[in-house]
């Protein structure tokens, strides 16, 4: 027999020691070469044996504070108390997908906190089927206990708020008569409103492209029939041809910029910018605009500059998209308002109207793709839907908030908030 023991015991004795040796290779060394080095000086035997057993005490003391290896796995210490003071409760409650367990009756045996937050409170020894009613849930558990062989499907629950899951049943084997089941749900939310979103804008900008798409097929068809020698139609369809043409191409910039920006949202924004200057030009562009629909623009804005980390060219087509809004949509008010303030605790840009306003409800969807508060208004301006779209996207860059306030009858404001900015380095 081995002196180390035999089996897993004796694997173990082994490791143990061979790991104690290496550590101490250095100290094992040293002692060889000074008692060789002692015994060739002459010196006495007992002198020899009293210097060797001092380092042999220094290699023990040494290695003493190496951990001991688990015989089953060798690469973890059995003294480390993260891996053997978790229990599988322990476990099961620190993770953010709701759990629950329950046996062959069908009843609740362990639920973890994620599941009382995502279905309520679901006691222990309740029955598992009578907070779950759903038909394709109801299947699942049983065809799960009859046959156990795990299963999954897509199930939603609409109260109080609508989420969607990907449940998955399997068996847990005891090793025995007592039948238990794991029940698990994956939150699939974000991944169904994300598709959502995307086939709103693939129907959205789909639509958008078809109405003027079907104008001009059907401009070109009467110009080649019945139109052909009429000069005065000719040029009238001509004019709304080239106005169809203008609004697709509109549309396919600020799908083209809505997309760019997209590409660039996990990237920092470095520049230092003034605000002040930003501002002058826009109000300085769309002058000719706010001249053509009898609008004053009105600055309140210090002379001084005001810096914010950004880039210069999307933060103008941010307050051009605002101030061309507040003048097409707001000109029944006959004046505009452009305001910048640094108060110390943040940076606000305002541009306010005193136009129709904006019902309320309204207000949270205005910065959804393609969305219109009047669709026919939004038209005549030559609106795509997108640009509060594109301001949103920019602004998130920017680490800025877009906040709109608006009473029917007496106008609206939209606010550009930056956060305290810090120093440059």
């Amino acid at each position: 027999m081995s002196i180390f023991g035999s089996g897993r015991e004796s694997r173990g004795l082994r490791q143990r020691a061979m790991q104690r040796i290496i550590r101490a290779r250095y100290i094992l060394g040293a002692a060889a070469f000074l008692t060789a080095l002692v015994l060739n000086s002459g010196a006495s035997w007992w002198l020899s044996f009293a210097i060797l057993m001092l380092l042999l005490l220094g290699v023990v003391a040494l290695s003493a504070s190496i951990p001991r290896i688990d015989d089953t796995n060798p690469a973890l210490p059995v003294s480390d108390p993260a891996i053997f003071r978790l229990s599988g409760q322990q476990l099961a409650a620190q993770l953010p997908d709701p759990l629950i367990i329950f046996d062959h009756e069908g009843t609740i045996l362990y639920v973890n906190p994620a599941a009382n937050g995502a279905f309520g409170p679901l006691a222990r020894g309740g029955t598992l089927l009578l907070h779950f009613r759903a038909p394709e849930m109801q299947t699942l558990v049983q065809s799960v206990m009859s046959d156990a062989q795990a299963g999954s499907i897509d199930y939603s629950e609409r109260v109080p708020v609508e989420r969607w899951y990907r449940a998955t049943v399997l068996r847990l084997d005891q090793g025995g008569s007592d039948r238990q089941y794991l029940l698990s749900f994956r939150d699939l939310t974000e991944a169904h409103r994300l598709e959502r979103m995307r086939s709103d804008f693939i129907a959205n900008a789909s639509h958008e492209l078809r109405t003027p798409l079907a104008s001009l097929s059907g401009f070109i068809e009467t110009l080649r029939g019945p139109a052909r020698n009429d000069a005065v139609a000719r040029d009238n369809f001509l004019e709304i041809m080239q106005k169809q043409a203008e609004r697709m191409a509109r549309l396919i910039d600020d799908l083209l910029s809505l997309s760019r920006i997209e590409m660039k949202a996990h990237i920092a924004v470095k520049d230092q910018v003034d605000l002040t200057t930003v501002l002058n030009h826009v109000v300085d562009t769309l002058r000719p605009l706010a001249t053509h629909l009898d609008i004053e623009i009105e600055r309140h804005i210090d002379p001084g500059p005001v810096m914010v980390l950004g880039d210069r060219d999307e933060l103008t087509q941010v307050f051009q998209n605002l101030l061309e809004n507040a003048c097409k949509y707001g000109q029944s008010g006959k004046k505009v308002v452009v305001e910048l303030k640094n108060n110390g605790e943040g940076i606000k840009a305002t541009v306010q109207d005193f136009g129709p306003g904006i019902p309320e409800e309204h207000i949270p969807r205005l910065t959804e793709r393609f969305y219109r508060v009047n669709i026919e208004t939004s038209r005549a301006q030559k609106g795509t839907g997108l640009g509060l779209a594109i301001v949103k996207h920019i602004l998130t860059r920017h680490r800025a908030r877009l906040v709109v306030r608006s009473r029917v009858g007496e106008g609206s404001s939209f606010t550009v908030a930056f956060g305290p900015q810090k120093a440059k380095a």
